[in-house]
């Protein structure tokens, strides 16, 4: 199992924006094409209180590939991506990054 942690920093004041759209729409996207979520988290206390973090769990870079590029060509996901970003852009920039479980990891 490999983890992908992504970063989302928003243009100021359109973090709301983008939670709604997740809680609303994409995790429901996700879910069609078998995509599975880990955890989203936001910044209580410290840098990027614009930002939205979370991690997706794929058994292989094989299947993220494949299954990433199914979900960005899905109609459902273009139209709610659109439909949100009507009053203007929502994210300033995206992080991502993939992470391999230590050994001595709780999380395998």
């Amino acid at each position: 199992m490999i983890y992908e942690l992504r970063i989302y920093s928003c243009i100021p004041g359109r973090l709301p924006a983008l939670l709604k759209r997740f809680q609303d729409h994409t995790l429901k996207i996700w879910e069609k094409h078998g995509i599975r979520q880990a955890g989203f988290w936001t910044v209580l206390v410290g840098d990027g209180n614009n930002d939205l973090h979370y991690l997706l769990a794929w058994n292989s870079l094989a299947e993220r590939e494949k299954v990433w590029e199914t979900f960005l060509a899905d109609p459902a996901w273009i139209k709610a991506r659109d439909d949100s970003e009507k009053d203007g852009p929502i994210i300033a920039n995206i992080k991502s990054a993939f992470l391999r479980p230590t050994a001595f990891s709780a999380v395998q």
